[in-house]
């Protein structure tokens, strides 16, 4: 039967010969294309996902973070920010709002200001043309609030001749919070970006050298600075790619320094040669202190200086960076941990790290719970930590807590503590041995740039 139905189809072609064909359809037109780059630029929100017509396209965006610009049929979207908060939930700060995205163009959404004014939201919209040959494209936008919402400021944006070359050379750009510039097109070269505020001449950010290529496309935009020293903003330079930070020149970076070896007696901890912390006892934790960012050679000796017990080490200690070294485990095998610090505040909640720093305790079960709490009927917050380990930070909600620490798998607290949190703290739990009594102990310490710490 098919080699019939075939036959009958090779005759109905062959009586056919003759009958013109149809030509095949034309092909579909190339579909309008729009662009889209989302930033978070607010300087105390959580992490936040970016939802567009209800799908998460971006999810965990924190502070200072572009997205890549994601590409998209023209039309009009339904827009959503949600902030992330403790146990997942979240919030939506933004939308959902229908936007519309035009053809060969790049619209850039940031959610700008403090959570407390609230939170607020630009829409930037930028032809997609790309930069005259020879040049850098660059767009400007003011994304740093004042008290009242109103942040005037001048921008400079001159040719790099020299370090701390006085402001005032070039005709300002005159800005408002939410303000925008460009885009313009500057000759590829060196230049020097300072922002003063309205009708002065003393930056409250200086970038240094910048370079911009032939070809770049930037959207540059000035968040509240969160990473110390005196500038008041910092620059995010947006790419295709995401964001780099343009750090102000003079932003330092923070050091702490913790003694946690408990048979260790009281050390001597010396930087580039000088003592930096003398005759510090076990447990002892300092304060954050700010340095210029730079390479520093860090030992610990004994307080009488009759031996080395660590380094001299080179610690790279980048700018806008805090850092907290503690020198922890038993003598015979002392150990120097260098964490990386965030001590940037979140308004809606406390972030808690909590750091294993008890050679004599082994693998542990660690528990937060409620005030009041019971150990033997919750599970574990976090299980199998081992010495040694930095559970990163967690979003906890203000209030006061109860925290047990137990040997991994058992109900059989070795630590028990309550401790209280505050929306907008940061805080590192360290979990140590109490060698008077043959113990342990919890150590908690404000993460900050300027507060001290608080050794309990």
């Amino acid at each position: 039967m098919v080699l019939f139905g075939a036959m009958a189809l090779a005759a109905c072609d062959s009586n056919d010969s003759s009958a013109p064909s149809s030509p095949p359809p034309p092909p579909p037109p190339p579909a309008a294309l729009a662009k889209l780059q989302v930033l978070h630029a607010s300087p105390d929100a959580p992490a936040v996902n970016v939802l567009v017509d209800g799908t998460t396209v971006l999810p965990n965006v924190d502070y200072k973070t572009a997205s890549s610009i994601l590409t998209l049929n023209e039309g009009t979207y339904s827009i959503q920010v949600d902030g992330i908060l403790p146990g997942g939930a979240t919030a939506t700060v933004f939308g959902p709002q229908d936007v519309s995205f035009a053809e060969d163009t790049i619209t850039t959404i940031s959610a700008v200001g403090p959570v407390a004014i609230p939170l607020d939201v630009s829409v930037e919209t930028k032809a997609d043309t790309g930069a005259a040959a020879g040049s850098a494209r660059v767009f400007i936008l003011h994304a740093t609030s004042g008290p009242m919402g109103t942040l005037p400021v001048d921008v400079y944006v001159d040719a790099y001749s020299e370090p701390n070359a006085p402001v005032g050379t070039s005709v300002p750009f005159n800005f408002d919070f939410k303000g925008t510039l460009g885009p313009v097109d500057l000759v590829a070269g060196d230049y020097q970006i300072r922002v003063t505020l309205e009708g002065s001449l003393d930056p409250v950010y200086d970038s240094g050298s910048v370079t911009l290529s032939d070809g770049d496309d930037l959207t540059l935009v000035a968040v509240p600075n969160v990473s110390g020293g005196p500038a008041a903003v910092t620059l995010l330079a947006l790419g295709p790619t995401g964001s780099v930070e343009l750090l102000d020149v003079n932003t330092p970076t923070g050091l702490r320094i913790g003694h946690l070896s408990p048979d260790t007696d009281p050390v001597d901890i010396v930087v580039n040669g000088g003592v930096y912390l003398n005759d510090a006892p076990f447990p002892a934790v300092t304060d954050v202190d700010l340095l210029p960012a730079d390479t520093y050679a860090v030992s610990i000796t004994t307080a009488d200086g009759s031996a080395i017990a660590y380094g001299p080490e080179n610690l790279d200690l980048a700018a806008g960076t805090l850092y907290t070294v503690l020198a922890t485990d038993f003598n015979a095998n002392l150990t120097v941990d260098i964490l990386t610090d965030d001590p940037r505040p979140v308004a809606l909640y406390a972030k808690v790290r909590i750091y294993h720093a008890s050679p004599s305790a082994e693998d542990v079960d660690i528990y937060v719970m409620a005030e009041g709490g019971d150990i033997n009927v919750e599970m574990p917050t976090l299980s199998n930590i081992p010495f040694g380990a930095n559970t990163g930070y967690i979003p906890l909600d203000e209030g006061i807590y109860d925290v047990a620490v137990a040997p991994a798998g058992t109900k059989n607290a070795v630590i028990e503590q309550t401790i209280e949190v505050f929306a907008g703290g940061v805080y590192t739990a360290i979990a140590r041995d109490e060698p008077t009594t043959m113990g342990f102990d919890l150590i908690v310490v404000a993460d900050s740039l300027q507060a001290p710490a608080q050794n309990n």
